[in-house]
């Protein structure tokens, strides 16, 4: 029985500390300082418990079928998912060095990820992360599925590749139309009256 009312004591004391801790404002919020490792390990679990719990769509579409990664491509390029995440051939933007904690590298990351699981979380993002909720922002789960279909496939995709499928459609230039000048039968200024 002392057993058990030590190991409550103790428990009290943790949760003091912690509210202490975290309510003192000595946890510093700052993107520029690295979270204390067991912070990072915590974080990490809940997010993993969270997303087992609620990621189990199937997938509505064949997710290695090449129009469908083509697609994802596009629609990864889209919506800005390379300006944090890079692709084939793109660089990262600057910003996304700054983020706290930083995005992963979806190439490394999430070829052992199950595809309901990749699917949850560019639909419903991540809280106390840079990650959106694409689905908020209106994206269709249709294009979701899509974009879960290229980063599966990532490891596989070339830099040629990839660029081929998200360059702009090239531009037709038209000549230049000459202009239409009325022929003398088509004058339709009134002529000049004279004064008598």
């Amino acid at each position: 029985m002392r057993w058990l009312a030590a190991v409550g004591g103790i428990a009290v004391v943790v949760v003091i500390a912690a509210g202490v801790y975290l309510f003192g404002g000595f946890y510093n919020v700052s993107a520029a300082v690295d979270d204390p490792d067991l912070m990072n390990w915590t974080l990490l679990r809940i997010r993993e418990a969270s997303i087992n719990r609620r990621a189990d769509a199937p997938p509505p579409i064949k997710l290695d079928d090449p129009a469908t990664i083509r697609q994802g491509a596009i629609e990864f390029a889209e919506h800005g998912c390379a300006n944090c995440h890079g692709a084939p051939g793109v660089k990262w933007a600057k910003f996304s060095e700054g983020l706290n904690p930083g995005p992963p590298d979806l190439k490394e990351s999430m070829s052992d990820e199950a595809p309901a699981h990749v699917f949850w979380v560019v639909s419903n993002g991540i809280k106390m992360t840079a990650m959106p909720s694409f689905s908020k922002a209106g994206v269709s789960d249709e294009d979701i599925w899509e974009i879960v279909a290229f980063i599966k496939n990532l490891p596989n995709i070339s830099e040629a590749d990839y660029k081929a499928w998200t360059a702009p459609p090239p531009t037709v230039a038209t000549p230049p139309r000459a202009q239409d000048t009325p022929s003398p039968a088509q004058n339709t200024t009134p002529p000049a009256r004279s004064n008598k």
